[in-house]
């Protein structure tokens, strides 16, 4: 019989405020500066070419399946290991951590499997530009075969976060993206006498920066966080475990996959009207990181303090910690609203923008941007549906907002022949998604017990 041999940590009494932001804001941070490598990634692919970029803006779709996988499977090590502390039950969560790293190193191998037999069939179903598809396949090759860095780092960077150390959590994504910020000039450009690589500097800066950050996590670990300790004796794969991981983790890798299928199925739709329709597609993809990274910081925060104490059985801090994520998410969105519709010009500019990129690109910032006014709440509303382990809630949001709408209203737009008109298609999506979210985080907190505000 386990025994409970875990203290009581912070997530179960800091007052509500300061614990959300004394585990967020270390996210949030590394985050913005996760958001600032992708995007310091595309402002030097641009310098090679307009078709660089474009070719990096399709292969993204199979590079986030890729992320998809690793952060969906620690999305459910996160949420189970939490849960576990909460019960304050050491031998479950050190069995929770061990089986999911067995579930990230067997998704590593599908994904360099993928990536040695099937990168320039994908980037040929998008394109019959020879110069693009050899750019988008040297680029995506790159980075599915040497995947195994980022799916080592997001599975430790979990064990910090299920215990509340975030901010060793950020140091490990700090370090990461420092290194691919650092390299991706030096080793696409051949200064400082490496060779000059091109489009395949960046990829090999990305996964460089990734297999750093992997050994700082790996060491932080074994550092700082004794409360996750990886046994031998549990190794042996556990299925019903693996299943519980699985029911909380499938359904976040399907959303993510899905926003895949969904810019997969745009970058045709716009690659109709031009390629640089598509790069202006990818070029926002990377400047709304910079907004819904903070987000996600805030969220994977947040995680962790909801799981926890669903684990201890505590609702009225549950509803504390919901409400004031809503309240920081909200605020950042609206923020982000503003920048994006007052500076698109500007925002462009960074991407060696021509003039018809500038023409295409300003209308479309400010278009897609409208959906900033809802994301907030919908994020935090899945995230903690995931918690309470009804992440098959947001799945169905994500079908429903990505699916259901967005691709039909993309393509009945499409159909008017004017471009302009097809960046409205996320705003709409994204109206539906709200009343989608909303309604299903109800569901979720009366279905757990935890719709009450007192225990």
């Amino acid at each position: 019989m386990d025994k409970p041999a875990l203290r009581e940590n912070k997530m179960g009494v800091m007052p509500e405020n300061r614990l959300l932001l004394s585990m967020a804001i270390p996210m949030m941070i590394s985050m913005l500066v996760q958001a600032l490598y992708n995007v310091v990634d595309s402002v030097f692919v641009s310098r090679i070419s307009e078709n660089a970029l474009t070719a990096v803006s399709m292969a993204f779709p199979m590079q986030n399946i890729m992320i998809a996988v690793s952060v969906g499977f620690g999305v459910g090590i996160n949420a189970l290991l939490s849960r576990s502390l909460g019960q304050k039950n050491q031998e479950r969560a050190n069995k929770v951590a061990v089986q999911g790293l067995l579930l990230e190193a067997f998704s590593c191998l599908i994904m360099i499997l993928i990536g040695i037999f099937g990168t320039e069939a994908f980037m040929r179903t998008q394109t019959s530009d020879p110069e693009i598809i050899r750019y988008g396949t040297t680029y995506l090759r790159i980075c599915m075969t040497l995947s195994f860095g980022v799916f080592t780092q997001v599975t430790f960077e979990r064990y910090l976060q299920a215990t509340g150390q975030t901010l060793f959590s950020m140091i490990t994504q700090l370090v990461g993206a420092i290194i691919n910020i650092i390299f991706d000039p030096i080793l696409i450009f051949g200064l400082l006498g490496f060779p000059k690589l091109g489009i395949a500097g960046a990829a090999y800066a990305t996964v460089f920066g990734q297999m750093v950050g992997a050994v700082v996590a790996i060491i932080l670990n074994r550092r700082h966080n004794p409360e996750v300790k990886l046994k031998l004796k549990n190794a042996i794969p556990d299925w019903h475990m693996i299943g519980e991981i699985c029911g909380i983790s499938l359904p976040s890798i399907i959303m993510a996959s899905i926003g895949s299928l969904t810019t997969y199925v745009m970058d045709l739709i716009l690659v109709r009207f031009s390629s640089t329709a598509v790069a202006v597609y990818g070029v926002y993809f990377k400047l709304q990181s910079f907004i819904f990274m903070p987000v996600f910081g805030l969220n994977n925060g947040m995680v962790p303090i909801i799981a926890y104490n669903y684990g201890a059985q505590k609702p009225e801090r549950i509803h504390k910690t919901m409400r004031l994520g809503m309240i920081y998410a909200a605020s950042i969105m609206l923020l982000g609203l503003a920048v994006f519709q007052l500076f698109p010009e500007t925002l462009l500019s960074f991407f060696d923008a021509s003039p018809t990129m500038v023409k295409i690109g300003v209308p479309a910032l400010r278009r897609l941007s409208l959906a900033f006014i809802f994301a907030g709440i919908c994020i935090i509303s899945g995230s903690v549906c995931q918690a309470l382990g009804y992440s098959i809630y947001g799945m169905f949001i994500s079908i429903a907002r990505q699916i259901v709408v967005l691709i039909p209203a993309a393509l009945l737009l499409a159909s008017t022949g004017v471009l302009d008109n097809v960046w409205f298609s996320f705003p709409i999506a994204e109206i539906m998604s709200i009343i989608m979210s909303i309604t299903f985080l109800r569901i979720a907190l009366r279905k757990t017990g935890m719709d009450r505000k007192t225990a």
